[in-house]
């Protein structure tokens, strides 16, 4: 018999504001608290070392921990992490002591560029350390992935984590995504690629699931998970196989939540989700911004919310900046 594995508790930090309670009635039409300032962390020390989606991450982590109440590791820990973050001040430093009559030295960098910055800087820079950095002071200890993401990657550790439940790798593991688009590299990448003239709006945002075997009816229910390439294809194309591998017509769907990096791709995305269900409720999270590795968890959680208000089925439908669509296909006390 096929392992049922649940969404037992979700939590977030973005414009919505804490928590993810309430969040498919704000994208239906509510208000948005906005980003929580900042907060310490159990341990201050290590703030030093990390970037801000590493701060997220981590302070998201702590929460999600203490609510769910399992205290016996090891918990399994996916996550999608975006871009290096490191601290600007430390990067100039470093690429001016790396210049030779104005052009970047390898050479130069070795002998004089790493001298000039923090070494603390080194775990601010690794990608994985988004993750790290939260399972060490939380002591998770088990089977663990850091996936790049601009969008499928966070997908992908989802699919990650409900396998290592399904499979019995852990009895519980957390997975999601965390990214800060604001730091001025990041947005640099958006601009030069065309996103921000396009409309994006690039937001600092975590958004992360627990996961654990089913146990109840009443428990919200990951059906299915996939995703495509976009590549060599129209992505109107590619989002239409994607979400028929998680949902038939069959079956229907009674809420669907869009998370499109921008106006271009909702457009694409709602017309997929309209077409296929035109009696479902949409719900998108253009209003959240586009926090890149972590939308896509932040569009599960809503769906998530949405199943808690009002038992049927749920299904995610993502776009990132990396053009590759994904789907999710949820419910909670459906036949």
């Amino acid at each position: 018999m096929l392992v049922k594995v649940a969404i037992t508790h979700t939590t977030a930090l973005s414009a919505f504001g804490v928590g993810t309670r309430g969040l498919a009635r704000a994208l239906a039409g509510g208000s948005f608290a906005g980003m929580p300032a900042d907060q310490p962390l159990a341990n201050p020390r290590a703030r030093k070392m990390m970037s801000r989606a590493a701060y997220l991450a981590a302070r998201a982590l702590a929460d999600l921990v203490r609510e769910t109440g399992w205290e016996a590791a090891p918990i399994g820990y996916y996550l999608g992490v975006g871009g290096s973050g490191g601290s600007l001040d430390d990067v100039i430093a470093l690429l001016d002591a790396s210049l030779v009559d104005g052009a970047f030295s390898l050479t130069r960098f070795g002998d004089r560029g790493l001298a000039a910055c923090n070494p603390l800087l080194a775990f601010q820079l690794m990608n994985n350390f988004t993750m790290c950095h939260g399972a060490i002071l939380e002591g998770l200890r088990g089977p663990n992935s850091a996936v790049f993401s601009r969008g499928a990657g966070t997908i992908a550790a989802l699919a990650e984590a409900v396998y290592a439940v399904r499979s019995g790798e852990c009895l519980h593991a957390i997975t999601g995504g965390a990214d800060a688009p604001k730091h001025p590299v990041t947005t640099a990448e958006l601009a030069r690629e065309g996103y921000l003239a396009r409309g994006l709006m690039p937001a600092d945002a975590v958004g992360l699931l627990a996961l654990a075997r089913s146990t109840s009816r009443d428990e919200v229910i990951v059906d299915g998970v996939a995703y495509v390439s976009g590549r060599g294809r129209p992505p109107g194309q590619a989002i239409v196989d994607v979400f028929e591998r998680v949902s038939t017509r069959d079956t229907g769907v009674d809420v669907i939540v869009i998370a499109p990096w921008g106006p271009p791709a909702a457009d694409t995305l709602r017309a997929a989700a309209s077409a296929r269900f035109p009696e479902a409720l949409i719900l998108d999270t253009t209003p959240l911004g586009e926090s890149l590795a972590a939308s896509p968890a932040l569009a599960v959680s809503a769906a998530v919310d949405a199943l808690r208000d009002r038992p049927g089925r749920a299904a995610v439908l993502t776009l990132g900046v990396d053009g590759d669509p994904c789907a999710v296909a949820l419910s909670r006390g459906a036949a």
